[in-house]
């Protein structure tokens, strides 16, 4: 019976077995193994697509934004319904440094968000260099009242709260907002990230790229913005609040802080494009940093072209950019002598007697901002050479802080800057072109 062609009895099932086991048993097991073998394969890539990228983990450098903690004491504690959406688990870190995150969550998630093809690189790169935090990090979130002259786009709300003990403005994207809107946000964290550090600027203390809502957490500035302070020592005047001594040394101080970070976004290829009391916050010891970065971030993403949206801030502009030109760091020393102006003044709007259609025309003819009963003659050379007509006639920034620096110590540092009318709102939003830009397409 040990070969296949061995003639079997009818009735001898056994060999009959034996004669015919390859076509029977094999060939029918070999399919079957096959098979579950095929299913098995398929399960594994339907159900654990991801499982190659959770095994590896990225570890960048550490981030030392946060590595010194102050401890303060907090009276109130606030809740927001963004801190316990996103609760961490009990078992993970509530503290979670460089993009380090709970297993399972990709922390460079946000590069999977469609990106033009020439802000993405910049993106994931830039943003590396920032902590990412969850959203437990934050605590004491309460809503950041809207003032005037710092708004933000419909699509992000501000929240002032603390992290790490420090008080920081979080910049939240709204729970509805569109992939473009998105892709906006995490580019302009990315953006401010590449700037770099600098004493005069706001510190990016953090960003939540991970999983919505995104936030960004930018340190805060007790004091607010410039315009509103200066408003304030007005209204400080009539007795209804502290006084406000502001000297003339003191806005030539806080003005070499301006044009220290103007200086250092030139070095980075950043014009500004913005500048004025309204982009500059104060810290509680009268720091000034400069802010109102978003006009430069449209302009960089966008290639240079410019914000039809902008054009109630053309009284801080300079005549090339009135005439449709492009903004350069020049036209940044232009805007800086309005801001000082502006300081000097207590807030007032610059050329208030002017309609903004017939500016460019105004200062054609050769005028210039005129001197204020507050200002000095010192000061007011100071104000005239940055707003000169020639782009190459008005001083580099660094000629220009050489210049406040000397003047810091001549300056009268005893005398606060007194203003005898009261602060009106309506009036100055008249005097400052709001309300006229469709006049102003003439041009």
């Amino acid at each position: 019976m040990s070969s296949n062609s061995t003639t079997c009895a009818s009735d001898d099932n056994l060999c009959l077995v034996t004669q015919h086991q390859l076509a029977v048993i094999i060939v029918p097991t070999l399919l079957l193994a096959a098979t579950l073998l095929t299913l098995l394969v398929l399960v594994l890539k339907v159900y654990c697509p991801d499982r190659k990228r959770r095994s590896t983990r990225v570890t960048p450098p550490q981030n030392n934004h946060n590595s010194t903690h102050r401890h303060t004491q907090h009276t109130h504690r606030h809740t927001h319904r963004h801190t316990h959406r996103h609760t961490q688990p009990t078992h993970s870190r509530r503290n979670l440094q460089g993009i380090d995150a709970p297993v399972g969550i990709n922390p460079l998630e946000h590069e999977e968000l469609p990106m033009q093809q020439n802000v993405r690189p910049t993106l994931s790169h830039a943003l590396r260099r920032v902590t990412e935090r969850p959203h437990g990090a934050f605590s004491q979130i309460t809503a950041l009242p809207k003032v005037f002259s710092i708004q933000s786009d419909g699509s992000v709300s501000l929240y002032r709260a603390s992290m790490d003990n420090r008080a920081v403005i979080l910049h939240v994207l709204k729970d509805d907002a569109n992939s473009r809107e998105k892709q906006h946000f995490l580019s302009f964290a990315s953006f401010l990230s590449g700037l770099g550090p600098h004493p005069f600027l706001p510190e990016l203390m953090g960003v939540v790229s991970v999983r919505p809502p995104l936030m960004m957490a930018v340190e805060e500035l007790q004091q607010r913005d410039l315009l509103g302070f200066l408003w304030s020592c007005r209204q400080s005047q009539g007795g209804r609040s502290p006084p406000c001594e502001l000297t003339e040394k003191r806005i030539l101080i806080m003005a070499g802080q301006v044009a220290s970070a103007l200086l250092h976004l030139h070095a980075q290829g950043c014009v500004h494009g913005n500048v004025g009391a309204r982009s500059v916050l104060l810290s509680r010891d009268l720091t000034a940093k400069l802010w109102g970065l978003g006009p430069a971030h449209r302009r960089r993403t966008r290639g240079g072209e410019e914000e039809e949206e902008e054009l109630e801030m053309k009284k801080w502009q300079a005549p090339e950019v009135l005439a449709r030109r492009a903004v350069s760091a020049s036209s940044d020393v232009w805007s800086f002598g309005v801001l000082l102006y502006e300081m000097v003044t207590l807030g007032d709007a610059p050329f208030a007697e002017i309609r903004t259609n017939e500016l460019l025309q105004h200062l054609q003819r050769g005028n210039h901002l005129r001197q204020p009963p507050t200002c000095s003659n010192s000061l007011y050379t100071v104000i005239k050479s940055c707003c000169r007509w020639t782009l190459q006639d008005r001083p580099s920034l660094t000629n220009l802080i050489s210049k406040l620096q000397t003047e810091v110590a001549s300056a009268n540092h005893r005398t606060a800057i007194r203003v005898p009318q009261p602060m009106d709102f309506e009036k100055y939003l008249r005097e400052a072109g709001f309300g006229e830009t469709i006049n102003y397409a003439v041009l």
